[in-house]
């Protein structure tokens, strides 16, 4: 009896640990799944609450804007660590530019550079920078953009759902065409000329005597070259990069308009970020832009080197003076439509008159 009795303790005790010892590894397997489980859960939140930002760029690969503007995706990128994960979309892949800044303003897309000539449709006040002549040179323009001029627009720009953070250069744009140089008023005259969405660019042109014909870019070339446009105007670096300089063979320098362009985020983008991102943002875009002017400037030789190559004829104009008089009625039904904009044009005028 009493060899069962101990035989039957002896089996309780060795099922009880066996058991003691199936329920402590479960519950260690337990713990290690919940851990995993966890660190699993974490990742994914974390994804999910990484911004994907996608930035919208006109300009082909390897331009200044381009290089730029891919740095500053980058740069933001491994700045906030993975919290704004940046991507660009170059040469106007996710529409054109009128099209990218309704998309900018409503958050479709988070970021752009955008120049500022077709601006003026959506902010008002920004229609001052596509007054002709209205900087006598680039080092003036990037006086006054970045200093508290430039923050007006900016604030104004915000009040319509883009926050600029810094301007980008895009030198002097000038005249091109098929037919003749330019080298008075008198030489536009019927010529078809394409021009950005702006009426201050078709009373520009209208007044200077030529046809403006508003068009999307992309569709440029193709018209110089079958006729349907005689020229355009633009920088030296678009000419070459657009292939315009295969089908207009003259480049006339009337530099009648500065405009600067900008690097831009969506509100909504902006407003969604921390206070620490968004001044990692800031000041990643102002870097973007000190390397876009250097870039450009280099650009802008390499350029017109090219296309003086492959024969086009480039004309200096000595005195632009006969240009800038015809400006005149743009100028007054520009303030007469705008007689709030009159002061800033002043005090435009005012700072370049200090520098």
């Amino acid at each position: 009896m009493m060899n069962a009795s101990w035989r039957h303790e002896r089996y309780l005790t060795i099922v009880g640990l066996f058991i003691g010892r199936r329920t402590i590894m479960t519950l260690q397997s337990l713990l290690r799944t919940t851990a995993l489980a966890s660190a699993v859960a974490l990742t994914f939140a974390s994804a999910a609450n990484a911004a994907d930002w996608r930035g919208w760029n006109i300009h082909p690969e390897g331009y200044p804007n381009t290089v730029a503007l891919e740095k500053f995706a980058a740069d933001v990128t491994e700045r906030t660590e993975g919290r704004v994960s940046a991507e660009v979309f170059s040469n106007a892949v996710l529409g054109d530019q009128p099209d990218a800044i309704d998309q900018v303003r409503n958050g479709a897309l988070d970021f752009a550079n955008f120049n500022l000539g077709p601006m003026g449709e959506f902010v008002p006040s920004i229609n001052v920078l596509s007054l002709p002549f209205l900087f006598t040179g680039v080092d003036q323009m990037h006086a006054v953009m970045d200093g508290e001029i430039g923050q007006r627009f900016s604030d104004d720009m915000s009040e319509e759902g883009i926050v600029a953070l810094s301007w980008f250069d895009s030198g002097a744009r000038s005249f091109y065409d098929t037919q003749r140089p330019i080298q008075q008023p008198s030489d536009l005259e019927g010529l078809k000329i394409r021009v950005m969405n702006n009426q201050l660019y078709v009373d520009m042109v209208d007044q200077l005597g030529g046809n403006a014909t508003p068009m999307a870019y992309g569709e440029v070339y193709q018209s110089i070259k079958t006729g349907v446009l005689d020229g355009a105007e633009n920088n030296f670096p678009s000419f070459e990069s657009s292939n315009h300089y295969e089908v207009a063979k003259y480049y006339s320098l009337t530099e009648h308009l500065i405009l600067p362009e900008c690097v831009c985020i969506s509100k909504a983008s902006w407003d969604a970020l921390s206070e620490e991102d968004q001044e990692i943002v800031r000041q990643t875009a102002v870097e973007a832009a000190e390397e876009q002017r250097r870039l450009w400037a280099e650009r802008e030789k390499e350029s017109r080197a090219k296309v003086e190559e492959a024969g086009v004829e480039i004309n200096e104009i000595a005195d632009k003076a006969a240009f800038q008089d015809m400006m005149k009625p743009v100028y007054d039904g520009f303030f007469e439509s705008n007689p709030d904009l009159q002061s800033l044009v002043e005090d435009i005028q005012s700072t370049l008159a200090e520098g």
